[in-house]
């Protein structure tokens, strides 16, 4: 043992000294609340990954119409029931313009003399299925974030009012609001599309009479569970006035729980409007949306596979990329679940 100490180097047991200005020094450097977020967010692969996905569909689905050179609205009988044909795959064995005809296997471009390419094929008559499907995916999305924003801003003003004046007020909206929960959603949704006439503006208002509920319930348990905490207590002792305790103080604090149940509000409000659709109570024909396409595509499933199973496919990743986009936002921006 001696004889190791010997071998230390001469400077192994001086003194070590530290500065006083950097005893206490932070090395970690600050961030906020959304800095850290980003970085936690950043380490869940599924949520990135379904991030990129849904940046690509929002921008095919804008995009997408004007990049074939076909209209998805032109209607050309004589190319009825193609089946999908892309440039240099001819020899692949896929996407190469051959359909069964009679228990046959034939090339249906050369059968009818088509000289065009369909990328994703042609519906019964003779539509665009590649325009078809981005202009339906523009008219979903925009039917799902619009009911999903009123969604929201009816939710947090409803619950946030009942849960931070509370007493009789509170009382009375939540008699209202297990009424409104009480009845049936669907029941409450055809109806509304009956009275009104099929449509974008119907939709949005069928999902969005009772859609709002599930926000308002949340943003109510949040404010009642801050309310009454010491930061707002001290906010009210300086003389802070209502408006600015729920604007400056309550609703930062709860701005992450109403992202993250935005984030599953979507693929909710998206499928909705796909189901009513494909049911024939929302949009009608000519009208394009992935529940019109679904529909169309399930009448020829056994002869036109590709008419479903484009839309179908585009449905599902809107689906999955948000619920995954959603868990990882409930990861990030939960403290709870901070290093």
């Amino acid at each position: 043992m001696t004889q190791n100490l010997k071998n230390l180097p001469s400077g192994s047991f001086d003194r070590v000294t530290v500065d006083s200005s950097h005893a206490e020094k932070i090395a970690k450097p600050s961030l906020s609340f959304w800095q850290d977020a980003w970085l936690r967010i950043r380490k869940n692969k599924a949520a990135i990954v379904s991030m990129i996905i849904l940046v690509l569909i929002v921008v095919m689905a804008f995009v997408g119409p004007y990049l074939s050179p076909h209209d998805g609205e032109v209607q050309t009988i004589t190319h009825a029931n193609l089946p999908p044909k892309v440039q240099g795959f001819e020899n692949l064995g896929f996407m190469d313009g051959f359909g069964i005809l009679g228990g046959k296997e034939v090339d249906l471009y050369e059968m009818k003399n088509v000289d065009v390419y369909y990328w994703f094929g042609t519906d019964g008559l003779g539509r665009d299925m590649f325009s078809r499907l981005w202009q339906g995916t523009q008219i979903s999305l925009f039917i799902a974030f619009v009911a999903a924003l009123i969604d929201m801003v009816i939710g947090v003003i409803y619950g946030g009012v009942s849960a931070y004046y509370g007493g009789r007020v509170d009382d009375i909206m939540q008699r209202v609001v297990e009424i409104l929960y009480g009845i049936p959603n669907l029941v409450v949704v055809i109806l509304m599309i009956l009275v009104l006439d099929p449509g974008i503006t119907a939709i949005i208002i069928a999902i969005t009479i009772t859609g709002w509920i599930g926000m308002s319930r949340i943003v109510r348990g949040q404010v009642l569970k801050h309310k009454n905490q010491e930061f707002v207590l001290a906010a009210r002792t300086l003389g802070a006035s209502n408006n600015r305790i729920i604007i400056k103080h309550l609703l930062p604090n709860i701005l992450g729980i109403i992202i993250i149940n935005t984030m599953f509000t979507i693929p909710g409000a998206i499928f909705f409007e796909a189901f009513l659709s494909f049911i024939g109570l929302g949009l009608q024909p000519p009208a394009a949306s992935l529940g019109t396409l679904i529909n169309d595509g399930y009448k020829l499933i056994q002869f036109q596979p590709h008419i479903l199973l484009f839309p179908s496919i585009v449905l599902s990743l809107l689906m999955i990329a948000f619920n995954l986009l959603g868990d990882g936002l409930r990861d990030a921006l939960d403290p709870k679940m901070k290093d």
